[in-house]
Formats: structure tokens, C-alpha cells, sequence
């Protein structure tokens, strides 16, 4: 029959999907944690290999960019290949690539080796929301997505933590060589676990996705690279300004192709119709980029001013991922139930008054509890934002855009980060600068252990100051959420928004 559910037609009729969900989550949060687990090691790093802040910061936004870019198609492949059999071929290269990261004896091999992680990555996460789409029914698909929701805010905040530990008892080389054992451990489970799926024949725009590349690695690399270059020229040869210019440029005409694409676009923008699914984007992009703008001016605080080790430093995020871990359970079973915009609002609400708080606490001299308060309080902030911004965003997508549907919010989620990596590093300098502090190679290595008194006063200062960003984007993420709408679907429309899913036709 034409109009039975896409889920009872691909899978047997007593397949349980949470299994597989489960052994797809380990290797999604083995991932994420590598968007942040560097950030408490980039003192150790930038130490041992003898090099300045502009250079060690390329080791998260190698990652982050070779991360974000493939997701456009990495969605698409996994329609036309099967998710399964992508998933594991981006394991196998993730878990390589750990070994090549930590094996390496340069920053330069270094950041190729992330760059080649990131791709890694970007086959993975995509096929983990399309099995949810597509094995989940729609009843039970919200709290599938939150769980992925969930397991994101975690694996953001566990990596400091763990990288923190790591660093100190074993070396930051570590941090990559952790990777191997989980990474077999997820392949195995995923080779019992997880279903074949029926494929898609589906065409690829690849001057799409050159374009989408050029234009944001253009734009990153200006943002990131200008400060150190005075906003001029890079080397006397290339401006800083018309290189933003030039990938703003190119990623306008790459928005205007998808619009002009007649077969299969690699940005359907016809998604951004559902005004949920485009305000779960930009929300989850502000998330993204103000967790990692956070990040590294913190540890830097906490290494160089106060003289913690990575492991002391990364602690402090324990009150944010315990509060994270509690609520995440119950803020799951609240999202079938509310109203979107009830949730995140106090997501982004809290999280502006929390990254504020934290700004005016980073001092030479502050007590380690009192940094422990707007923690714990952004811990809140994080269980109310991941997973009701995914479930939210994907809720109405249709069985046959769930692989893009997935690339497109996971890319716009990593690009992100990857502009708030280049932000806060462009952001670092210029408050040094101001602050009197000049940012060169000796300065940032007395990062990784306890700066002169006469530094740590300016330093703290210009490190608080850099948390105005967050703040900034978070604030934005109010005004963003108070447009969301109901959802139809199932959870919010009843019974029979949910009768009308299961017996929509088979794309």
C-alpha cells in the first residue's frame, strides 16, 4: 500500500530502533567531544611546539572547518549509499585520523591530521539524525531527538573535563589516542546494531558544494587571521577586508545557485519554508558559536592567571555537566508536551545571564565557588537548548529530505563554531592588545603556567571582555525564539497529525 508508514515499510514490523540509536550515539559523542576537548589542551600544545596563538587556534578550526563543510553532501551520501555503510566508513576514518593526530611531531602535520578528522566526522553525524527520521515513529521521534540533543550538550561540556584529566596524567596526545578503543567499540556496535536502510538515487551538486567551501573558508580565514594582521594586507599580498568581501561574495552566489538548481539542490531551500526548522538552525548556530567563543578565553584564564593544571581548570565545568545530565532526562519527556519557545527561552535567557555573570567573576583573585555558580547555571541553559532546538528543527521534515534535512542542520550547527572559533581568536588579540598586552608566541606561552602578577590583572581583563560575545549571541537567541510556532506534528497536533504522518506517501 501506497500510504502505510515509511517506518513499517523499510524495517521489520518488530524492530526496535533505541538499540541502534544507541550504538550510533557513542560514536556521535566521541565527535563532538573533539570539537572541545582541545580547547583545555591548547596551552600544552602551543608549548610544546613552540608556536603563537594564531597557529595553535588552527588546530580547533581545521577540525570545525573540515567538519562543517562536507556536511551538505555527507547527508545526501548517506541517502545514496546507506546510512550504515557511511557511518562506518567516517569511524574508521575518525579513528585513524585520532592516531595520526596523536602520533604527529609538528603543529603543521598536527592540524592536517585534524583537517582529515573533520571529514571523519562530517560522514558520521549526518546519518545519525537520518536513522532517527527514518526508524523512529513519529510519536517517539522527540525524544529520540532529544536524546541526540542531549548527548550533543554533553559531549560539549564532558570534553574539557576529560580533556583536562588527560593532559595532566598522560600527555595532550592523549586526547586523540582515547579515541581508538571507543572508536572500535562504536564500529562493532554499529555492525549488530544498527539497520540497513533502502538507498535513494540522489544526483550531487558539487560546484554547490565548492562553492559553499570557498566562501566560508574565505570568510574564516579573514575573520580569523585579521587581527594579527592589522585588518590590512597578509603578507602584503592579500587584504584582509576583501578577502571577508570576496567569501561573502561567494557564498552569495552559492545561495543564489541552490535557488537556480533545477535537480536535487544541496541546500533544498524550500526547508527553510518551515519556519521552525529555520529558527532551530540559526538558534543551534548561536549555541554552537557561543560554547566555543566561551571556551578557550576560560581556559586560558584559568591556566595562565590562576595557575590551575588542564585537569584543575577543566573541573570547573563539572557543576555545568552534572546540572546538564539531571535535567536532560526530564527536559526530553517536556518536549512532546510544550510549547517550543517555553523551553528555549529559558535556555537563552539563562544562558545570556550566566556567560554575563561569569564575565564580571574573571579575576586574579575570585573564589573557585563563586565560579562554580553561573557554571552550574549554564548547565540549565544547555539541557533547555540542545535537544529542543533539534527536535524542533527536524520535527516536520519529510522522509525523503531526512539526509539533507540532517547535513543542513549539522552544517549550519559546525559552521557555528567554526565562526566562533575564528571570532574569539580575532577577538583574544585585539582585547590584548588594548589591554597592553601583546600577543606574540611568549606571551600566550606563559599561558600554560602562571603568568607574572604585573600580566595577570590585564590578561584576566581582556579575557572577561571576550565573553561579551556569547553574551551578545545569546541575547540574539531570545529574540530568535519568540518566533517559533507550535509544531503540527506529532506531540503537539495529536492523534491526527500523527495518523497523517504514518499515512503519507512513500517518497
Amino acid at each position: 500500500m501506497a500510504t502505510r508508514s515509511a517506518v513499517s515499510t523499510e524495517l521489520p514490523p518488530d524492530y526496535k530502533p533505541w538499540p541502534a540509536l544507541w550504538a550510533m550515539v557513542i560514536g556521535f559523542f566521541m565527535i563532538l567531544v573533539d570539537n572541545t576537548i582541545v580547547s583545555v589542551a591548547t596551552p600544552a600544545i602551543m608549548e610544546d611546539f613552540r608556536t603563537d596563538y594564531n597557529t595553535v587556534i588552527w588546530v580547533t578550526s581545521a577540525y570545525l572547518l573540515a567538519y562543517a563543510v562536507p556536511l551538505l553532501v555527507t547527508g545526501r551520501l548517506g541517502d545514496r549509499f546507506g546510512p550504515k555503510n557511511m557511518y562506518l566508513v567516517g569511524l574508521t576514518i575518525f579513528t585513524l585520523a585520532s592516531l595520526w593526530c596523536g602520533l604527529t611531531g609538528s603543529i603543521e602535520m598536527l592540524i592536517v591530521a585534524r583537517v582529515v578528522q573533520g571529514f571523519g566526522a562530517a560522514l558520521i553525524t549526518p546519518q545519525t539524525m537520518a536513522v532517527i527520521t527514518r526508524t523512529f515513529a513519529p510519536a517517539n521521534r522527540g525524544a529520540a531527538m532529544a536524546l541526540w540533543g542531549a548527548t550533543a550538550g554533553v559531549a560539549t561540556l564532558v570534553g574539557p573535563i576529560l580533556g583536562g584529566v588527560l593532559v595532566d596524567s598522560l600527555g595532550w596526545e592523549w586526547i586523540f589516542f582515547v579515541n581508538i578503543p571507543v572508536g572500535i567499540v562504536g564500529f562493532v556496535l554499529a555492525v549488530r546494531l544498527v539497520p540497513v536502510l533502502p538507498t535513494h538515487t540522489h544526483t550531487f551538486d558539487w560546484l554547490g558544494v565548492a562553492l559553499s567551501g570557498i566562501g566560508v573558508f574565505l570568510i574564516v580565514f579573514g575573520i580569523q587571521e585579521g587581527e594579527k594582521y592589522d585588518w590590512g594586507t597578509i603578507e602584503g599580498v592579500l587584504s584582509v577586508p576583501l578577502l571577508i568581501a570576496v567569501g561573502l561574495a561567494v557564498f552569495a552566489a552559492f545561495v543564489f545557485w541552490q535557488s537556480r538548481i533545477k535537480n536535487e539542490p544541496l541546500v533544498p531551500l524550500s526547508l527553510f519554508r518551515d519556519r521552525n526548522f529555520s529558527l532551530g538552525n540559526a538558534g543551534i548556530a548561536l549555541v554552537s558559536l557561543s560554547i566555543t567563543a566561551m571556551s578557550l578565553p576560560f581556559f586560558f584564564y584559568a591556566q595562565g592567571v590562576r595557575g590551575w593544571s588542564p585537569t584543575g581548570s577543566a573541573l570547573l565545568m563539572v557543576p555545568m555537566a552534572v546540572v546538564l545530565i539531571l535535567l536532560a532526562p526530564f527536559v526530553g519527556k517536556l518536549v512532546d508536551r510544550t510549547h517550543p519557545r517555553n523551553i528555549t527561552l529559558v535556555g537563552f535567557g539563562t544562558a545570556a545571564a550566566a556567560m554575563f555573570w561569569l564575565s564580571q567573576l574573571i579575576t586574579p583573585t575570585t573564589p573557585v565557588w563563586q565560579l562554580c555558580l553561573p557554571m552550574a547555571l549554564f548547565g540549565v541553559s544547555n539541557a533547555c537548548l540542545w535537544a529542543p532546538l533539534s527536535a524542533t528543527a527536524t520535527r516536520n521534515l519529510p522522509m525523503s529530505s531526512a539526509g539533507s534535512g540532517a547535513g543542513v542542520y549539522n552544517t549550519t550547527r559546525q559552521i557555528g563554531a567554526v565562526l566562533g572559533s575564528a571570532a574569539i581568536a580575532a577577538l583574544i588579540q585585539a582585547r590584548l592588545t588594548a589591554n597592553g598586552i601583546e600577543g606574540s608566541s611568549q606571551d600566550l606561552q606563559a599561558a600554560g603556567d602562571k603568568m607574572p602578577d604585573v600580566i595577570q590583572g590585564p590578561f584576566a581583563e581582556a579575557m572577561s571582555q571576550t565573553l561579551y560575545l556569547p553574551v551578545a549571541a545569546f541575547l540574539v537567541g531570545i529574540v530568535l525564539v519568540l518566533f517559533l510556532a507550535k509544531p503540527t506534528h506529532a506531540g503537539h497536533g495529536g492523534p491526527r497529525a500523527a495518523a497523517a504522518e504514518e499515512a503519507a506517501p512513500i517518497a
